[in-house]
């Protein structure tokens, strides 16, 4: 899945495929997730965030499922 990089000390990229409605999130150190049945809302929401790291830690991950890629 392609990811692009955004500014956060604690997100390094964050990819989206909306046909599976999955959510792919590098954070620092290079560890992989994958975030699923997430509505694309949350992407563009996570991804114009003024803290991409805040938003991440407090609207994903305590949120939905996920695997570690």
């Amino acid at each position: 899945m392609y990811r692009q990089r955004v500014q956060s000390s604690a997100v390094v990229s964050v990819g989206y495929d909306k046909k599976r409605r999955v959510l792919e999130v590098e954070v620092e150190g290079g560890a992989v997730y994958q975030y699923l049945d997430v509505p694309a809302r949350e992407y563009f929401a996570l991804i114009s965030a003024d803290s991409v790291g805040r938003y991440y830690n407090q609207k994903i991950k305590a949120t939905y499922d996920f695997r570690k890629v």
